[in-house]
């Protein structure tokens, strides 16, 4: 007997049970929405996980390359001990003042900062030694991916972790302008040990970048 093919809505709903009604995040997704933001931001099984490796690491400082409307660094706040700290960057003034209307509803403004502007400049304005990160979520600005990527390199920690989302897209891998973030690419790359981690739900089949800093 043939299984019935398994579709998105299927695989949305499994990786959901374990995640209970949040209204906080479900209102700020409706913010998000009524101000136009666009409809990209992580699903809830995808940040749940970025809570849970926050959590794992016991994260204290994390930066966010693409803020939007503050989902994902909802998600990653909360992780956050007493005195922790995100740093999250947003060319978009707009998009970044629906997320921190979002994150003061979260009642998490006392622990994210939001910097409003191109994330690269942001990046290289913080010191090298300054305090390391634990933590970086690289989620935008698509054709300059490799060069935050470099960034966050000097900036988090070792043994901290830097994920990359939107690595393959619909089972193709991402091309960020001309430069493709494929496995292949870190093949050489002695400043980390990575992988690529696969999901399929709400947002098709999608799969992000576990690049650990040595």
């Amino acid at each position: 007997m043939q299984r019935p093919t398994t579709t998105y809505a299927d695989w949305d709903r499994t990786d959901n049970f374990l995640i209970p009604a949040d209204p906080i995040l479900d209102a700020g997704v409706a913010n998000a929405a009524k101000n136009g933001l666009p409809d990209i931001a992580v699903s809830a099984a995808q940040g749940k996980f970025l809570y849970l490796l926050a959590k794992t690491i016991g994260a204290k400082r994390i930066v966010e390359v693409g803020t939007l409307g503050g989902y994902s660094a909802t998600w990653l706040a909360r992780a956050l001990p007493d005195g922790g700290e995100l740093i999250g960057l947003e060319v978009d003034a707009k998009h970044a003042k629906v997320s921190a209307e979002n994150i003061a509803n979260a009642g998490l403004s006392d622990k994210v900062h939001l910097i409003v502007g191109p994330a690269q400049a942001s990046l290289q304005a913080i010191p090298t030694d300054a305090p390391k990160f634990d933590m970086a979520f690289i989620d935008a600005d698509w054709q300059s991916i490799p060069e935050h990527f470099q960034e966050a390199k000097r900036i988090v920690r070792s043994g901290g972790v830097i994920i990359v989302d939107n690595v393959v897209q619909g089972g193709e891998v991402s091309n960020f302008g001309e430069k493709k973030m494929a496995p292949s690419r870190f093949q050489n790359d002695e400043e980390v040990e990575a992988t690529v981690i696969g999901t399929v739900g709400n947002k098709e089949y999608d799969r992000f970048l576990y690049a650990v800093r040595k």
